[in-house]
Formats: C-alpha cells, structure tokens, sequence
C-alpha cells in the first residue's frame, strides 16, 4: 500500500515518565494496532519521531516554559515505548516539536501520511504542519484515538485545528473499514 505511518514520540516520559499521561498511555493499545496494520501492509518502514534533549535542558527556550526535565538522551525515558516498537522501523530523532527534515524521507506525492502519537496539540500537530507545507498534495490521516494530548480538551481543539487545515481526522476502527 502506498501509505506511511508516522508514530510521533511514543516514548516513556510521554507515558508513564517524567509527563505521565493516563490518555497516553490508553492509547497505547490503538497504536500497537495501527502499527500491526501497517507492519503487515504497508512496504515502506515505520517512521517513528523521538524527542531528544541534553542534559542542559533547563536552559533552552523550551525548558524555560516547561521546566520538566524530559526524553533526556540515553535514558529510560527517551525510548520508544516497547508495545509500539517495531523491528521495521526508522528513527526521526529531534530537540524540538517538530521533525525538520521530512523533505529527505521516501515520500510520493501517490502516498498517504497516517499520523499518530504524542502530544496531539504539541508535537503531533507541529508535524502535521510541517509535512502539510513540505507535502501540499499528500493527505494526511490523523487516528485520532491513536493520539492524546496535553489534556483531552487540548487534543480534541488540536484535531480541529489540524481538520481545518486539511487532515483528514478519524477513529482507527472507522480507517479499518475503508481499508477492506
């Protein structure tokens, strides 16, 4: 199938670390399946974003506003959640909420980009806007059950902002249906 699945920072602190987040970690179920899907059908590996920072964390810009030290490198915290970890995997490792460099990945304008992950009003839709403007002809699917954000009145207003830009928003039982 000409699809990616993109699994944006599925990691321990978003989970059950240093940000532990009960919607996160509901999620984690959804996404083993979303990746399941597309381990058995999609040809292409699995691109998954990690959010990495240095020890000096606390004095970016960053940590100034969310003085939570997280996702620190070489620790627990900055893995990939081991439920969503695939052997067919590629790494998109980045210090900000956005992965920079989509234009140097195997993308094809007869794709679709299926996204999903943590923070759904951070990270997830930092790259969404980001693939949106590299990719302009692309569609983007985000499972929205296969995200969680902040707080779940920050993922539902992050959906609606991705969906007014173009994202076509949906459940992963509802995406199942259209595949067959």
């Amino acid at each position: 199938m000409n699809i990616r699945l993109i699994v944006i920072d599925v990691q321990e602190d978003f989970t059950r670390g240093a940000l532990r987040n009960e919607e996160a970690i509901a999620a984690l179920p959804t996404i083993r399946e979303v990746v399941d899907y597309a381990y058995e059908h999609f040809d292409k590996p699995i691109l998954y974003t990690q959010d990495i920072h240095t020890k000096s964390y606390l004095d970016t810009l960053e940590g100034i506003n969310l003085p939570v030290p997280h996702c620190i490198v070489n620790t627990k915290g900055c893995q990939i959640c081991h439920e969503v970890l695939t052997d067919k995997a590629e790494f998109c490792t980045k210090n900000t909420f956005g992965y920079t460099h989509w234009d140097e990945k195997d993308f094809d304008c007869a794709y679709e980009i299926w996204i999903c992950g943590f923070c759904t009003d951070i990270c997830v839709s930092a790259n969404f806007q980001l693939l949106k403007a590299t990719y302009p002809e692309i569609p983007i699917v985000i499972i929205e059950d296969a995200c969680a954000g902040v707080t779940p009145e920050l993922h539902e207003a992050a959906l609606k902002v991705m969906k007014s830009c173009q994202a076509r928003v949906v459940k992963w039982e509802d995406l199942k249906k259209t595949l067959n």
